[in-house]
């Protein structure tokens, strides 16, 4: 897990907003090579992690995002990019021999632990679990949900929730979305996700904020995403402005 306050403790030279615009273009990155969702919560997560041991110069941020994609590629992809085709994308802003140094070098302060659960790996099962009550709209659902969680990694003050924790959020406000008048919560996702609805309040909270006035116009990547017809315009779903108190209260014996 990375730091959860490497903003304030190890970095001088980057902010927030430098690491949301970064992600941003990676999401644009990522839809341009048709990389499969996994190879961009890969890159986040070595990206974090490096931040939060290794001090960097703003001007070489965007290199640690290459290269920490390119390392997720290899990583997830059958075909990932080549290091030329990454070096293009920065207009020629880092050479090949600077991308693998940072490649090495990212590779050894992560100890090589390349294998970690992001929040994605959790979306499987949790959405699943959730489309049993979801028949008519499985499909909508998952577009959601997977629109809700990406928005999730460009939210610096989410790295204090575990990554289960997200996902499981997520699952919760998209469900409260498509039906704003049930509880989206029950039983049966306190059993599969290990956690209950006040569990989940704090991180609700945030997402929703996220969803409803969005991360900002400096950042249009996911949100431009997810209006395409194939992601059946899930990012212009209307969500309501309060989530009712009493979705969070646990289930009484």
């Amino acid at each position: 897990m990375p730091s959860t306050n490497f903003m304030e403790t190890t970095q001088t030279d980057i902010s927030t907003t430098m690491r949301a615009m970064l992600i941003d273009w990676l999401v644009e990155v990522t839809e341009g090579y048709r990389l499969v969702p996994e190879t961009l919560y890969l890159t986040v997560n070595y990206m974090d992690r490096y931040l939060s041991v290794k001090k960097i110069n703003r001007n070489r941020l965007q290199l640690l995002g290459v290269s920490c994609l390119l390392i997720a590629a290899k990583y997830e992809e059958i075909c990932p990019p080549q290091v030329e085709e990454l070096c293009y994308v920065t207009d020629g802003s880092y050479t090949k021999e600077e991308v693998l140094q940072m490649e090495a070098s990212v590779l050894s302060y992560l100890k090589f632990e390349m294998a970690v659960p992001t929040s994605k790996c959790f979306l499987r099962r949790f959405v699943h679990a959730a489309q049993v009550f979801d028949k008519g709209s499985t499909l909508h659902l998952e577009f959601l949900v997977n629109y809700i969680c990406e928005l999730s990694l460009l939210e610096y003050s989410l790295l204090c929730y575990l990554p289960s924790l997200v996902a499981a959020s997520s699952v919760f406000l998209a469900r409260f979305i498509l039906k704003p008048t049930k509880n989206p919560w029950n039983s049966s996702l306190s059993y599969y996700t290990r956690y209950t609805p006040s569990d989940l309040h704090g991180c609700v909270r945030v997402l929703h904020r996220l969803f409803c006035f969005g991360p900002g116009r400096n950042l249009p990547a996911i949100r431009e995403k997810y209006s395409q017809h194939k992601y059946r315009f899930v990012a212009k779903n209307y969500c309501p402005p309060t989530i009712p108190t009493e979705f969070f209260q646990d289930a009484t014996s």
